[in-house]
């Protein structure tokens, strides 16, 4: 390597281990607050502007725009770390930063009038809202739940099957509204992410002009944003749109379920048997195997991860943003199995510690809840995509969407 590759290099590690320990930060002021933020359903307003300050929201924005350029292993390690300290404020933190992607793909005015500025984004891409012509624009109508990250946001993306002036019939679009546009509704009460403060959202008859709506159908198609004018060498704008969407759901879970696995082996190693006669619990053959088991679970989930990350940096490198529907729905596979194992591995352990961690607020209690609700979202339903892999092994459609 050259002199000045290795000073670039020197200067990418660096700008790395800073990302990384702003990360760490970012994970403990969220776990110190993890017990408030469950009983508030949501982290307070300081996690989402350490996350802004930290400049995480920026990883996945386009350099155009001031993003910050980080490797996929990277960004992975960076939403591990705070994961690992508290799964609500990694999902609040994969979520800000991701959905500039979206932002990324709308037409060129949009991209500008959102993402010049240093924002926060939210958004619910289920299409379930309702749109009306408006002249140059549109109304929007209708509500959404799960909105992640919308207590503190500038900006929200909702999704609506709408007609366009240059198609041929409904088309699945995402369209951005500033938040002062949406009613929040206050119905975040969950079994787990209750730091996130995902509420439901209301719009009635909010306007949106054409420039702000983006096409999400013609999108997962083309692979390409709306209207060109963009930096083609650009990381954002050379990987298929919806696998690098979704790569933060078993990165956050597999974070939140070491842990779980870390406070495992830590009690155990300390835990006394009063029924067993005072038996030490670390030298039964039970707990050992269990560990054991546990941590090779773990490790092949973090393969798992390292084969997507590797798939993702592939696509890159050969600008490939269209792929099959079994390129994809392996993908799709990957973080079902991943998401899966978190859960199996929270609860497995969970279980095995016994009435100890069943208190409300013990830190086992709070990850392994958390842990599970990360596994409740479509996007991570095993048996579905574990069928939708199937079928395209089989030479079928894929799912539709995921």
């Amino acid at each position: 390597m050259t002199g000045t590759g290795n000073v670039v290099e020197a200067e990418q590690n660096a700008d790395t281990k800073i990302l990384l320990e702003k990360a760490e930060e970012i994970g403990k002021l969220a776990e110190a607050e993890a017990m408030e933020a469950d009983k508030n359903a949501h982290l307070s307003e300081k996690i989402a502007q350490a996350i802004r300050e930290a400049g995480i929201n920026k990883l996945m924005k386009p350099k155009r725009y001031g993003g910050i350029e980080v490797s996929l292993s990277t960004y992975v390690r960076i939403i591990r770390t705070i994961a690992k300290h508290s799964v609500p404020a990694a999902w609040l933190a994969y979520f800000y930063s991701m959905h500039e992607v979206w932002a990324a793909h709308l037409p060129p005015e949009g991209r500008d009038e959102i993402l010049k500025n240093d924002v926060l984004l939210a958004d619910v891409v289920a299409p379930i809202g309702r749109v009306e012509k408006d002249g140059n624009g549109y109304r929007l109508y209708g509500q959404w739940n799960f909105c992640s990250g919308v207590l503190w946001c500038d900006w929200v993306g909702l999704g609506a099957m709408m007609e366009l002036p240059d198609g041929d019939g409904p088309e699945y679009c995402v369209l951005a509204l500033p938040k002062t546009d949406v009613e929040i509704i206050n119905n975040w009460d969950t079994i787990g992410l209750r730091g996130s403060g995902s509420n439901g959202v209301r719009v009635e008859g909010a306007y949106v002009p054409e420039r702000r709506v983006l096409p999400a159908g013609r999108l997962l198609a083309t692979g390409k944003p709306t209207g060109g004018d963009y930096d083609e060498a650009d990381p954002v704008y050379r990987m298929p749109f919806m696998p690098l969407f979704l790569l933060g759901f078993p990165v956050v879970a597999l974070g939140g379920a070491e842990r779980v696995l870390d406070l495992f082996q830590e009690r155990t190693e300390k835990r006394v048997r009063v029924f067993k006669a005072g038996a030490e619990e670390k030298k039964s053959a039970g707990s050992q195997r269990l560990l054991a088991e546990l941590r090779i679970q773990l490790k092949a989930a973090e393969a798992l991860v390292d084969r997507y990350v590797q798939r993702l940096d592939e696509w890159q490198e050969q600008a490939k943003v269209v792929v099959s529907d079994e390129e994809r729905e392996e993908l799709f596979a990957i973080r079902g199995h991943v998401v899966k194992a978190a859960a199996d591995i929270s609860v497995r352990a969970m279980l095995t510690l016994g009435g100890t961690s069943i208190f409300k607020g013990d830190p086992v209690e709070l990850f392994v809840r958390d842990v599970l609700a990360v596994a409740a979202h479509p996007n991570s339903l095993y048996e579905d995509s574990m069928a939708a892999y199937g079928r395209t092994l089989f030479g079928l459609p894929g799912d539709p969407v995921w």
